[in-house]
């Protein structure tokens, strides 16, 4: 067996690294986690599923989303004076980038989604764009490489628009429908609760932003199926079909004035506002690619029935109105509609009705591109019945149907993977053909089986989301776990019941390869990322601000990671959000996922920035779950990847790929997470494998690294060499014949304190099903001695 002690080589390895091997290592060695040009050899780029560097090496990708105090300007009024708010200084000033990027460097989380808003940059009107913002964003994201990170640029929207009760969009967009934005709220055409909060004297407090009360939580996303989200997305991918009438005058780059289609107007100005902040950033070393947009929706596109929502896939909590009800509430129509409460098995029921709207309030503003009347009444969608004084649909099939051919509609193919394609096209005007697309499905959604090569632009990345549906929707967390991904998609109820960590290990981890493995079996070998996934940090009544003791938040984001490591795929955490507090959480609907908080940290002046500072980790929570060793970037085909929380321990198991023209046996029977290709990988120049192995976990202790596959008469297959000033573990392996597999353990001496225990059904009730057995079996012995 080899193994190596933390800072204690192997007696010639740093030597052998260059010498021992017709393949050779970095001149200078990296440390694992450096996505900069130095730490990669020059660019990350892709090959199959996999991340690669320069040197062809596998790279295992991890970090955060920053940040989600982006959704927010700062310190506006809202919903008031939409033009005038700034973003500069989102997700911090940028005085402070220093201590976040070290911060995230020293815990490993060095690959970022850089959260961006179509409002941050264009929300004084069309055209007129926010240059400050863009120039802060600039000296922001050209700092990255100087701490090893590397991102991608997200364009972020929730149901829309914060004044549609979400994030994105600016407000004007919502107002070239022909919305009058002081009548959303009144006339139940949008949820804006969850972005401000009413004090007693009637106004608007701007430190209370973003909470909300405990019956109000999760309300939010129902604004996807409220009048303003669902319109102004309908109008954006398909207004051309379905709204041909509404035309919008805007004025062209001569000056002249002209009346073009909802849609076009829209999306135009989408792209006009992309060029320009793809232009902005997308030259600097530090941003590896672009998102087109967050979490897409359909809007009323394939919608199936005018009179409710399906309630498998759309959220039913509260004030549910059908599409009907929508339209005649935003008509000013006063109309009773169905509301939902929690409820158990199913997530909700309907309970009573509620009237909204009882002013009579018009969401439609007369001087708008449909003159006052609801735009879906203007297209012939729906009509009132003056007699009944009832809204009545007198198209039931318009939005499944091409209103014109009557030819069934399909939202990706008809609408987003074309404008995918235009929007790809007109980024890559500016910026080089080799930045990375990231893309996503329609959230809770598989990857759909239409993605085929011909709607894929270039060096595409499927970076959808994950989060545990059943934890979000009731914000706690305990030994009771359910699969909803399965459930909604018909699993046998029982089957989807799990107890106990091992059992949440296992039932995130089923989500997450059924995630996985869809996307591979659509879009062939692409490089999925998951984009977002977290967990609340206020589950459980928040209980945890009180007591100061996060195991179950632990718990759970050890499930979740352990869940993604099986699967070999990277992520980016939601959220890393400095201002954050207990009380506010997120300042955004209710949420508080974000397990670091500035108010928590030390003050700068008291910080070090280096990689085995401990002054960072102020401010943090869950940092035994979030910051774990793991595999950054692999001389071959990572095979398996375990780490276990509660002692430290790895197990990395990897193969030096084949040439072109071997029989791939490990392909055969359709792509899994566990059997990636073996054959037709990049050559390989370096021999170094590079584990991020955390100061956090090794200080104070030896670690030590064998291998099964080494008798201990043989002679070693790698040497091994931990710096932890780098918190990098080299791995030299000493043969790259193809076909060669590497299996190394890694242990922590002394190991490292338990953290929770490692419970299932059996383990937690064996001894009752004993008891409940034996007395079984007692009292049928009873009975029989007694009947003989």
């Amino acid at each position: 067996m080899a193994s190596t002690s933390a800072g204690t080589p192997t007696p010639g390895a740093m030597q052998s690294r260059h010498l021992n091997s017709t393949l050779l290592s970095p001149a200078t060695p990296s440390y694992a986690h450096d996505w900069s040009p130095s730490g990669t050899g020059g660019k990350l780029s892709q090959h199959g599923r996999h991340f690669i560097d320069a040197h062809g090496r596998v790279c295992h990708l991890r970090g955060v989303n920053l940040s989600g105090n982006c959704k927010t300007p700062i310190h506006d009024t809202f919903p008031d004076n939409p033009a005038a708010v700034t973003f500069v200084n989102r997700p911090f000033p940028i005085e402070d980038a220093p201590q976040h990027f070290a911060r995230l460097r020293r815990w490993g989380l060095t690959f970022v989604r850089f959260l961006v808003t179509w409002e941050a940059v264009e929300h004084a009107g069309p055209g007129e764009y926010d240059y400050d913002y863009l120039n802060y964003l600039k000296q922001v994201l050209a700092l990255l490489p100087q701490y090893g990170l590397s991102c991608f640029v997200a364009l972020h929207q929730d149901v829309w628009s914060r004044y549609s009760g979400g994030s994105g969009a600016p407000a004007w967009t919502i107002e070239s429908a022909g919305f009058d934005l002081d009548a959303l709220e009144e006339s139940g055409s949008a949820w804006l609760n969850g972005l401000r909060v009413k004090t007693a004297e009637g106004k608007y407090d701007e430190e209370d932003r973003g909470t909300v009360k405990p019956e109000e939580r999760g309300l939010w996303s129902t604004g996807y199926q409220k009048l303003a989200a669902a319109t102004l997305a309908t109008c954006f991918w398909a207004g051309d079909t379905f709204a041909p009438k509404a035309k919008v005058k805007r004025r062209t780059k001569t000056g002249n004035e002209e009346e073009v289609s909802i849609q076009q107007f829209l999306q135009d100005d989408f792209l006009d506002m992309w060029e320009v902040l793809a232009d902005t950033v997308g030259h600097l070393p530090g941003v590896l690619g672009f998102e087109i947009m967050n979490e897409p929706h359909r809007g009323y596109v394939e919608l199936q029935s005018m009179y409710g929502w399906d309630y498998n896939t759309d959220l039913h909590l509260g004030a549910i109105p059908s599409p009907l009800h929508s339209f005649t509430l935003g008509a000013g129509y006063s109309t009773s509609v169905p509301h939902y409460t929690r409820s158990f098995p199913m997530p909700t029921r309907h309970t009573s009705s509620v009237t909204l709207n009882t002013a009579g309030r018009k969401v439609w503003r007369e001087d708008g591109v449909t003159e006052g009347k609801c735009i879906w009444e203007m297209h012939g969608v729906w009509g009132w019945d003056e007699q009944k004084k009832e809204g009545i649909v007198l198209r039931e099939n318009y939005f499944k149907r091409h209103p014109l051919t009557g030819k069934p509609v399909d939202w990706y193919n008809d609408f987003y993977f074309p404008f995918l394609s235009r929007w790809a096209d007109r980024v890559r005007t500016v910026v080089d053909n080799d930045k990375m697309v990231f893309v996503e499905a329609i959230p809770n959604e598989f990857c759909p089986s239409s993605w085929t090569p011909d709607h894929q632009p270039g060096n595409l990345v499927y970076a959808p989301h994950w989060y545990d549906l059943n934890a979000l929707f009731n914000k706690a967390f305990g030994d009771f776990s359910v699969n909803v991904q399965g459930l909604s998609r018909g699993m046998f109820l029982l089957k989807a019941f799990y107890w106990g960590h091992i059992g949440a290990r296992n039932n995130f981890s089923l989500q997450i390869k059924n995630l996985a493995e869809a996307a591979y079996r659509s879009l062939g070998e692409k490089p999925v990322l998951i984009g977002e996934c977290g967990i609340p940090m206020d589950m459980n009544q928040g209980e945890a601000f009180e007591s100061e003791d996060w195991t179950w938040q632990n718990r759970m984001m050890d499930a979740m990671i352990t869940a993604l490591e099986r699967s070999f795929i990277g992520f980016t955490l939601w959220n890393y959000n400095p201002s954050n507090s207990d009380l506010h959480g997120d300042t955004w609907n209710g949420e508080n996922f974000s397990f670091f908080a500035q108010r928590r940290a030390l003050p700068p002046s008291l910080l070090t920035l280096d990689q085995t500072s401990p002054t960072l980790d102020n401010g943090a929570r869950l940092l035994r779950a979030v910051v774990r060793p793991y595999a950054a970037k692999v001389a071959g085909i990572p095979l398996k990847w375990k780490y276990e929380l509660n002692t430290g321990d790895c197990e990395l198991e990897w193969m030096v790929p084949y040439s072109n023209g071997h029989e791939d046996s490990q392909a055969k029977g359709g792509p899994t997470v566990d059997q990636p290709p073996l054959v037709g990988h990049p050559t390989l120049t370096s021999n170094t494998t590079e584990i991020f192995f955390p100061h956090i976990l090794s200080q104070d202790r030896t670690l030590s690294v064998s291998s099964p596959l080494d008798s201990s008469s043989a002679s070693p297959t790698f040497t091994s060499e931990y710096v932890p000033s780098l918190q990098t573990l080299y791995i030299q392996q000493l043969d790259m014949t193809p076909g060669k597999k590497y299996h190394i353990k890694i242990r922590l001496d002394p190991s490292l304190k338990q953290a929770f225990e490692l419970n299932d059904f059996w383990t937690d009730f064996i001894g009752h099903i004993y008891l409940g057995g034996g007395f079984i079996f007692a009292i049928a012995a009873w009975f029989f001695v007694g009947f003989l």
